[in-house]
């Protein structure tokens, strides 16, 4: 990894871990552009370089080419969750639905669901206009149930949407021969199917995506914390740059501003990949196209079979670092390494000798009532979006494209979407949330053990979670 900083990683027993990601080391870290020279004047200063980020200031300077915009980045462009992420472009939408309801109505629920169908295909579209190649295949998702309480959930979740007027398209169920057609997931007993997604590879994406920023004239300064927003300021060890809008597109690292420390809290994500599959292993899973492969446990797993016939694998390792903390250097725990081996090896047996090579962890961020938002204060100039809660890489999409919009005071209907200017309260001091979020995370592993024990029914103790946390 060549760069003017080492962004380490570890060896151990053939398996390197830490770093940024799998997906960098296929690509390279990028070389850091230059530092805020200095002092400067803009018309829009976007806080953070991730896919957020970047995405407001593609469709700024789209719609408004003229605009001064500059984005600020600690490390580099696209170094957090936008390049360390599960590749999955979904419309999965970030939280419970009643709570968008009580801000739009169930049509504006069905507004959101669909406008998020739609992002994933702007996403596709901007990638064919700017010859952005990013392994990028739109196969639909699977989410696998395997047990009898799984499949419980998985038909409250399609009884859920039939209520709210979320159609068939949307998403269906899959008999397990029809998952098995597509993907041979032992002990399948069904599948909710949903078309609206690709596989993406994400670190293509971003520094596609930052290219074709940098191309319409927007400066992206690297290498450049700020560590202090307010009303027409961003403040960096380097300047001082002022600006009618600042925009906060920080997700998982907002804790690091001054004052933000309990507006998002940082949640823990972990990776692992295999060595590319052998062809035997293979023809027994049988995933021969590209559909993202999910589960509906408590904890869930998230899965993808790479564009070189890897599977790459995630899921909630080590939560929550105690003070809003994030990792160090991307390195995983050996036993959170060992239980996401332990749920591939579960779902594909074929993969048992299967070497990984590589782990690495990243940090979402997560709202304390659990739902993405889109904010402007036109009084104050100071805006921001994120909450993604683990499903932001279609959703910082739409978000970003909102954000723009309400900077541009453009009327359309995404500034009506029911996550607009939503007030959320802050998480509870320390040691309040992280024993709360440790303890739903407990129980959660606790109920996923009891169910594949053989329980017939959803375990209460997730019910429990959700009520301690909110969620």
């Amino acid at each position: 990894m060549a760069n003017a900083r080492s962004y380490r990683s570890r060896t151990t027993s053939g398996l390197r871990n830490g770093g940024v990601s799998f997906w960098y080391d296929e690509i390279g870290i990028p070389g850091r552009g230059p530092a805020l020279p200095g002092d400067r004047t803009a018309d829009v200063c976007i806080v953070g370089g991730g896919l957020t980020g970047l995405w407001t200031a593609y469709h700024l300077a789209l719609h408004q080419p003229d605009l001064r915009i500059v984005v600020l980045e600690k490390e580099f462009a696209g170094f957090g969750a936008s390049g360390r992420n599960g590749g999955w472009l979904s419309a999965e939408i970030a939280g419970n639905l009643d709570r968008y309801a009580a801000t739009g109505g169930r049509n504006g629920v069905l507004r959101l669901v669909r406008a998020m169908e739609q992002a994933v295909d702007n996403v596709i579209a901007v990638c064919a206009d700017e010859g952005i190649e990013a392994d990028i295949v739109k196969d639909g998702v699977l989410d696998v149930a395997r047990t009898e309480p799984q499949l419980a959930r998985m038909e409250a979740k399609l009884g859920e949407d039939a209520a709210w007027g979320i159609d068939a398209s949307h998403a269906w169920r899959l008999t397990r021969r029809e998952v098995h057609a597509r993907v041979r997931v032992e002990g399948a007993l069904a599948a909710i199917y949903n078309p609206h997604c690709a596989r993406v590879q994400p670190a293509k994406l971003v520094q596609g995506l930052a290219a074709a920023v940098r191309r319409r004239g927007v400066q992206i300064y690297e290498g450049t914390e700020v560590t202090e927003i307010t009303p027409g300021r961003a403040v960096t060890p380097h300047g001082v740059v002022r600006a009618q809008h600042v925009l906060r597109c920080l997700e998982g690292y907002t804790a690091g501003v001054a004052g933000s420390r309990r507006e998002w809290l940082p949640m823990n994500s972990s990776m692992v990949v295999t060595a590319p599959l052998p062809a035997d292993v293979r023809a027994e899973i049988g995933w021969d196209g590209a559909e993202l492969v999910g589960d509906s446990a408590n904890a869930y797993s998230y899965a993808q079979r790479t564009a070189d016939g890897r599977i790459a694998i995630g899921g909630r390792g080590r939560p929550y670092r105690y003070g809003s903390r994030t990792d160090v250097d991307g390195m995983t725990q050996a036993w959170t390494i060992e239980s996401l081996a332990a749920i591939l090896h579960s779902q594909f047996p074929a993969t048992q000798d299967v070497p990984l090579e590589r782990a690495w962890c990243g940090v979402l961020g997560v709202p304390r009532d659990w739902c993405a938002s889109v904010t402007l204060d036109e009084a104050t100039g100071l805006g921001w979006a994120g909450g993604y809660v683990g499903s932001g890489l279609t959703t910082t999409n739409l978000a970003a494209r909102t954000l723009a919009d309400l900077v541009l005071r453009r009327d359309t209907d995404l500034v009506a979407l029911p996550w607009t200017h939503r007030t959320v309260r802050r998480w509870e001091p320390e040691p309040l949330r992280w024993l709360g979020v440790q303890s739903m995370y407990l129980l959660y592993r606790e109920a996923d053990r009891r169910e594949a024990a053989g329980l017939r029914r959803p375990s209460r103790l997730t019910r429990f979670a959700n009520l301690l946390t909110g969620r």
